[in-house]
């Protein structure tokens, strides 16, 4: 059971307190434009610089970096896209989120906030996102034993965010599962 640990809200995952925050990567882990920009902005260049010896990663894979200036102890890099290559697909999309949430675990976190992954530069579809990132999310903080205790989707404007709310009002209609909305 998820309980309360999705929480779904508006705002600069670039200003997130958890301990992780998610960034919506290529697979050369390089730091361009949208939250990327946003993460190597805030955050200064000891995370590209970490990117640059990590990288690259299969599509769909995550790694890990320290967070640089942000309030966040990791940046977690989810490769839903190949650098001049695929966009988003859905295979990519649900297996960069699981791998997020396995380095999330595996790096002892108890919070982490993930972007709307692939929504923006590779243009894939916003409800379709929600669907499967709450799918996979959901279905890890269920079936996994891990530290992580809450997940904040983190989502940059209001209709993506108002589509996020509504896909998990969907999905959690007959569960017990419960959506905090924060403003």
């Amino acid at each position: 059971m998820t309980r309360d640990r999705i929480v779904i809200k508006r705002g600069d995952i670039t200003a997130e307190t958890t301990d992780a925050v998610v960034n919506a990567a290529n697979t050369e882990l390089m730091l361009g434009s949208g939250v990327a920009g946003a993460i190597r902005g805030r955050g200064g260049p000891t995370i590209q610089k970490e990117c640059n010896a990590h990288g690259p990663v299969p599509l769909g894979e995550a790694a890990v970096t320290g967070a640089g200036d942000l309030p966040a102890r990791y940046v977690i890099h989810a490769a839903g896209m190949a650098l001049g290559g695929p966009m988003t697909t859905e295979r990519s999309l649900r297996d960069c989120v699981l791998n997020s949430m396995k380095r999330a675990g595996e790096n002892e976190c108890r919070s982490v906030a993930f972007p709307a992954i692939g929504t923006g530069v590779a243009g894939f579809p916003v409800e379709r996102c929600a669907q499967i990132m709450l799918e996979t999310i959901s279905a890890f903080l269920r079936e996994n034993p891990s530290p992580v205790e809450e997940v904040h989707l983190v989502l940059f404007d209001e209709p993506t965010c108002e589509t996020f709310r509504k896909m998990w009002e969907k999905m959690s209609q007959g569960r017990s599962t419960t959506e905090r909305r924060e403003p």
